[in-house]
C-alpha cells in the first residue's frame, strides 16, 4: 500500500471514530465553549491568522479570538478585503485554510466577491458569519442588518452558490460534529465553506472529545479494482506512444496538493513537462525538463510545437478557463489527452469517476519509468528570459519583466494583479521554492492587495523569503486601504505600482481611447503617510521614470532586503502591454461580440462581430 493510500485510509478511520464519539454518552470528559472548539479545530489546521471586520453579532465570538494565544485577529478596512487576504493565506499556508469572520448581512454580503473567487479557483476558505439568536431566527423580528421582510435565511441562500458546503448552527448537541464537517469539505474539496454562528451559542459548553481526533486532510481512498484498470489503460496507451509523452500541469495540481506525487513521477519517467498559467511554480522552473508556459495558440512556438506535437498529453490538474488556454485555442484532440483530476480521470474518451490523482500518480510513476531512457531523449526548449536590448530609456513591458525576473530569489512570495501583470510574469523562470500567487480564473481587479495581506503573514510564519507584489494603479485604488493593516501588522512586502493612468487589459479589449479606461491619478509615494507612517519610519518609496532608474534600484543591496514595506511608482506607457496580453485581449474582444461596428471616436480600429472574426 503507497504512504498516500495509507493516509486516506487513516483519514476515513479518524472520520468514523469522529461520528462514534458525536454518538456517545460523553460523562466526565472535559467541557469546552463553542466558540473556543472552532478556535481550537481551526488552531489544529494551522489557521493562525482570522481577517475580518468587527459587528455587533461577532462581537463576543471576538472577546474569545482575541484571548486565544494561537490565533492572530487581522481587523481589516472592509469584508471583501478581508475575504481577499483570507485567500491570499490560504493559498502561501498550504494544508492549511483561510479564515474570515464577517457579521450577518451586511458583512458577509460584502465578502462575497471575495468569497466567489476563492470558490473559482478552488481556494479552501471558511467564512465564519456571526448571526442573530435561535431565538430570534424562529421569531424573525425586523431586526438591523435584515431586509425587513422575515428571511433571515436569504443570506444563507446566496452563500449556497459561492461555497462548496454549509453548516448552519442550531443547537449546542450538533455544533462541534457540524463545526468538523464544513472543516473537512473545505479542505479535502478545495473550496470555500459557510459556517454561522449564532450569538447565543458562542459560549455554550460541549464536549472537548472530538478534538483529539485530527480532521480529516485526505480524499477518499479509490476503488482498488477500477483503479488498476486505469492504470492499466493508461500503461496500454503510453506504450502505444512510445514513451512520447508530455505532461502539462495546471492549477489543481497545487490546490489539490500532489505537487509531491508530480515530481516524482517527473523524475521516474524523464517526461518533458509544461504548465498552464494557473500552474505555474506547480514544478520547480529550473528543472532541465521543464519547457515553461503553454497557453494554446498564446504560447511561444517552440513550446507550442513540442506540445502540441507529442503523440500523448498527460494532464495533471487542468482547469481550462479562457485566459488559462489562450481563449480555448489547445489543438489537442481527445484521443491523445489523459486527464488527472483530484476526483476523477480521463482515459482519452472514457471518464472515470472517484479515480483521483493524489494516490493514482506514485502508482503510475513505479508503472510508467520503464520510459525514461526514450523519454529522455525528447527535446525540451531551455526556459530563459533574455533582457531585451532596446535604443530607449522608456520602460516597456518587454524590457521590465525579464529586468526584474533577475531579482527575484529562492523562496520568494511574488502576487501578480489581473491584467498586464499576470500576463507579464508568465514567460519568466522563477528561483527554486518560489511561490507565485495570481487569480487568473476570476480576476476580480483589486485581489492582490488583500492577498497580499494573506501571502505575507502565511510567508513570514512559514519562514519564507520576501513577498513582492505587482499591481496597476487602478487595481490599487479599489483596495488601497489594506497598505495600513500591513503597517499595523509590521509586514514589509516591496509593492511595484505599474502606473500606466488606467485599466490597460481593459484597454486591449475594447476601447483604447475611451475615458471610461482611465484612472485619477494619486500620489502613490505619499500613501503610507496617510495609512499609518506619518514619520515615514517604517515605509519608503521611490518612483521610476527609465531603465536605469529601474536597474539602479534593483540593484541596490538596501532596497533588496525588504527591510521595511517599501512602494516603488514604475512610470510605463499607458498602452504598452505584455505580448501575451495583447494577443488573449484580442481574442478575448472578438469572443465578447458586441456585434457590427461597436468603437467610438476615440478607437483607432473597427471591431468586427464574431461571424466576420
Amino acid at each position: 500500500m503507497t504512504s498516500q493510500a495509507a493516509a486516506a485510509l487513516q483519514s476515513q478511520v479518524n472520520q468514523l471514530k469522529l461520528e462514534v464519539q458525536a454518538l456517545k454518552a460523553e460523562h466526565g470528559t472535559e467541557h469546552i465553549s463553542v466558540g473556543n472548539y472552532l478556535l481550537a479545530r481551526l488552531e489544529q489546521l494551522g489557521a493562525t491568522s482570522m481577517f475580518g471586520v468587527p459587528g455587533d453579532f461577532n462581537l463576543g465570538f471576538l472577546d474569545l479570538v482575541e484571548d486565544h494565544p494561537g490565533i492572530n485577529w487581522v481587523g481589516n478596512c472592509n469584508e471583501l478585503n478581508a475575504a481577499y487576504a483570507a485567500d491570499g493565506f490560504a493559498r502561501v499556508k498550504e494544508h492549511s485554510i483561510g479564515v474570515v469572520l464577517t457579521t450577518f448581512g451586511v458583512g458577509e454580503l460584502s465578502a462575497t466577491n471575495g468569497i466567489a473567487g476563492a470558490f473559482s479557483e478552488m481556494v479552501p476558505v471558511l467564512h465564519l458569519v456571526g448571526v442573530p439568536s435561535t431565538k430570534q431566527q424562529k421569531t424573525k423580528p425586523m431586526l438591523h442588518h435584515t431586509l425587513g421582510d422575515g428571511r433571515y435565511d436569504a443570506y444563507m441562500k446566496a452563500a449556497q452558490q459561492f461555497t462548496i458546503s454549509q453548516a448552519i448552527l442550531t443547537d449546542k448537541q450538533s455544533a462541534a460534529a457540524e463545526i468538523d464537517r464544513v472543516l473537512i469539505d473545505c479542505l479535502t474539496l478545495a473550496r470555500p465553506v459557510y459556517l454561522t454562528l449564532p450569538t447565543d451559542l458562542v459560549f455554550e459548553e460541549i464536549s472537548s472529545s472530538r478534538l483529539q481526533i485530527p480532521i480529516s486532510r485526505n480524499p477518499p481512498v479509490n476503488d482498488p479494482q477500477v483503479e488498476e484498470f486505469v492504470l492499466s489503460s493508461i500503461v496500454k496507451v503510453v506504450d502505444d506512444a512510445h514513451g512520447d509523452v508530455v505532461v502539462l500541469v495546471d492549477a489543481c495540481a497545487i490546490r489539490h496538493d500532489v505537487r509531491l506525487e508530480l515530481e516524482q513521477l517527473l523524475q521516474k519517467t524523464g517526461f518533458p513537462v509544461y504548465a498552464a498559467p494557473m500552474g505555474k511554480t506547480s514544478v520547480d522552473e529550473n528543472y532541465p525538463r521543464y519547457g515553461g508556459i503553454y497557453v494554446g495558440s498564446i504560447s511561444n512556438p517552440d513550446i507550442k510545437e513540442k506540445v502540441e506535437s507529442a503523440s500523448l498529453i498527460l494532464s495533471v490538474g487542468s482547469l481550462r478557463s479562457d485566459f488559462n488556454t489562450g481563449n480555448f485555442s489547445y489543438n489537442i484532440p481527445t484521443s491523445r489527452t489523459i486527464e488527472l483530476h483530484s476526483d476523477h480521470t480521463k482515459v482519452q474518451h472514457a471518464h472515470f469517476s472517484a479515480i483521483g490523482m493524489k494516490q493514482l500518480l506514485p502508482k503510475l510513476a513505479d508503472k510508467l519509468q520503464h520510459h525514461h531512457t526514450e523519454a529522455s531523449k525528447l527535446g525540451v526548449p531551455l526556459f530563459t528570459a533574455q533582457i531585451p536590448e532596446e535604443d530607449h530609456k522608456i520602460i516597456s513591458h518587454t524590457w521590465f519583466w525579464p529586468r526584474v525576473g533577475k531579482f527575484f530569489r529562492s523562496k520568494d512570495v511574488i502576487v501578480t494583479e489581473t491584467g498586464t501583470s499576470n500576463f507579464g510574469i508568465l514567460d519568466i523562470p522563477l528561483p527554486e521554492k518560489s511561490v507565485l500567487v495570481s487569480q487568473i480564473l476570476w480576476g476580480s481587479i483589486g485581489w492582490s492587495i488583500g492577498s497580499t495581506l494573506g501571502a505575507a503573514l502565511a510567508a513570514r510564519e512559514m519562514g519564507l523569503g520576501r513577498t513582492i507584489l505587482f499591481v496597476g494603479d487602478g487595481s490599487l485604488q479599489l483596495t488601497v486601504q489594506e497598505l495600513s493593516v500591513m503597517l499595523t501588522n509590521g509586514l514589509k512586502p516591496i509593492i511595484f505600482v505599474l502606473n500606466n493612468s488606467g485599466y490597460t487589459i481593459e484597454r486591449f479589449i475594447h476601447g483604447k481611447q475611451r475615458k471610461y479606461n482611465d484612472v485619477s491619478n494619486w500620489k502613490w509615494t505619499s500613501l503610507f503617510e496617510v495609512l499609518g507612517d506619518a514619520e515615514g519610519k517604517l515605509s519608503t518609496c521611490h518612483t521610476v521614470s527609465n531603465k536605469q532608474e529601474v536597474s539602479d534600484l534593483l540593484d541596490n543591496a538596501e532596497f533588496a532586503k525588504a527591510d521595511k514595506i517599501q512602494l516603488v511608482e514604475v512610470m510605463m506607457d499607458r498602452l504598452d502591454a505584455p505580448r501575451a496580453l495583447q494577443v488573449q485581449a484580442e481574442l478575448s474582444g472578438r469572443t465578447n461580440a458586441y456585434g457590427g461596428k461597436v468603437v467610438g471616436a476615440g478607437d483607432a480600429m473597427e471591431v468586427k462581430n464574431s461571424v466576420e472574426a
